[in-house]
């Protein structure tokens, strides 16, 4: 019996087990179940699918088969929960990639110079990063799972959630409901979530949604190259959306030596799955770059599509919006469009706050304050990709307008974008903060102020960066 046990900080007394709920087996949903351990008795994961066996992807990740990548702040989180954590996924081979010098890169119009890495990458596949956190966390004796089980609603009324409604979807029981209490119930059931319709039910309010659509699609699929445009000293590709270049797209490198190639288009303009017209799409990049190496490469999958890329985020922080007892983590408290890589970070980031929130000696960890440490943790992304996707031609939604300040901010932003490609000072700080591991302050010291108020922008390549730069050049 732990401290937090014995302190009974979920204000539940008599001494009696107390038990939580995570609706969902997502890395948000196991990273929260396994800081849960430390102050429940015993912890169920949900999970409407069967884990699968390995490194396989989960069925119940939509964008399983597409480019995932972990970005320092996610990975400083993740090593602060699983010591080690990042040790045995370089020993899984999960590639660490250099952010520039590794890459080729673009974005409005601009090659970037490949400066000496300031932060790093790892872009290794979305089932490789699960299954090393999955046996991880299970491996506490206090979680444990129900596979192959949907959550169909909440127990409790519009004071207090009291457990889940479960209903299984394999086997002798098939479709048979059953109760099961909890203290806590944490949804991490991802952006699909019912959980408002959950909390309607039980008399409770749903939480008022924030939302910012640009249409954005893509799809995906592993080649392995058959010649040195993606070998050697350059690790991957990428070519950023931005409003003037609406077709992204590129390459990252896999724990296998495969790459995994991704383009997206927006609204009305889909990439396709068809496997020549996959290809063919990609001359829509303003390079012929990715168009000439996956000419030559040996495609190993098929292709696959994913459209649903909206910014949502639920505010559940916002008074008489969530009863006691219930929280919501990861994309089933807000989710961003993909594209910007930052889902896996924040889940991670997520489960810090709600530690640090769970064991705050001078606080009691009310919903609301835990549900304001959680959306605290994805503040940052909200900001980077919801600010992004404004701009985008054809956005939707009650969050695409802005006030002065956010005029501001445009503008100002508008032109770090304009010298991070070639600026050593500028490109080092907006890497920290896109990376999740420095605060959007950091672009305002006064190193970076200077730079982006009374310098030009430095010259960058006229054509793709064969090689890296050496320090100091």
């Amino acid at each position: 019996m732990n401290s937090a046990r014995r302190t009974g900080r979920w204000g539940v007394g008599g001494g009696r087990e107390r038990n939580a709920v995570v609706v969902g087996g997502s890395l948000a949903g196991l990273l929260a179940a396994h800081v849960l351990a430390g102050y429940a008795d015993r912890v169920t994961v949900v999970e409407r699918d069967s884990f699968p066996d390995g490194t396989k992807p989960r069925p119940g990740v939509p964008q399983g088969r597409h480019p995932h990548v972990l970005l320092e702040g996610g990975q400083s989180a993740l090593e602060s929960l699983l010591p080690g954590f990042l040790l045995e996924l370089r020993a899984a081979g999960a590639p660490r990639v250099g952010m520039p010098s590794d890459m080729v890169l673009r974005q409005n119009g601009r090659w970037f110079r490949r400066l000496p890495a300031t932060t790093h990458i790892y872009t290794g596949s979305r089932a490789q990063l699960e299954e090393l956190v999955r046996r991880r966390v299970f491996a506490n004796p206090v979680i444990s799972a129900a596979e192959g089980t949907d959550v169909v609603g909440l127990l409790g009324d519009a004071s207090r959630v009291r457990g889940v409604l479960l209903r299984d979807r394999f086997g002798d029981a098939r479709g048979e409901q059953r109760a099961l209490e909890a203290d806590l119930v944490v949804d991490a059931s991802g952006s699909g979530t019912k959980a408002p319709q959950w909390l309607t039910a039980i008399g409770a309010q749903s939480p008022h949604e924030e939302t910012l659509d640009t249409g954005l699609a893509y799809a995906s699929r592993v080649y392995r190259g058959r010649n040195g445009v993606l070998d050697g000293d350059t690790a991957g590709y990428y070519v950023y959306p931005s409003p003037a270049q609406v077709h992204a797209g590129g390459a990252l490198p896999l724990e296998d030596g495969s790459h995994l190639v991704i383009v997206s288009g927006l609204r009305g303009d889909e990439p396709p799955t068809d496997d020549d017209e996959f290809v063919t799409y990609a001359k829509r990049l303003p390079h012929p770059l990715l168009h000439r190496w996956l000419d030559e490469a040996e495609p190993l999958s098929p292709a696959f599509g994913y459209r649903r890329t909206a910014n949502i985020r639920r505010r559940y922080d916002l008074p008489g919006s969530c009863p006691a007892g219930f929280v919501a983590t990861g994309d089933a408290l807000c989710t961003f469009n993909p594209i910007y890589g930052q889902g896996v970070a924040v889940a991670a980031m997520s489960a810090v706050a709600l530690r640090e929130a769970l064991a705050d000696p001078r606080r009691t960890p009310t919903t609301r304050r835990v549900q304001r440490a959680l959306l605290a943790a994805s503040r940052q992304a909200w900001d980077i990709s919801a600010g992004a996707d404004r701009k985008m031609p054809g956005a939707v939604g009650n969050a695409v307008g802005g006030g002065p300040a956010d005029r501001f901010a445009d503008w100002y932003l508008r032109r770090v974008q304009e010298r991070y490609p070639g600026d050593p000072v500028v490109g080092r700080v907006f890497r920290s903060v896109l990376s999740l591991s420095a605060p959007v302050t950091a672009l305002f010291t006064p190193p970076v102020a200077r730079a982006v108020l009374f310098r030009p922008p430095a010259t960058t390549p006229l054509e793709p960066p064969a090689t890296p730069e050496e320090r100091g050049s």
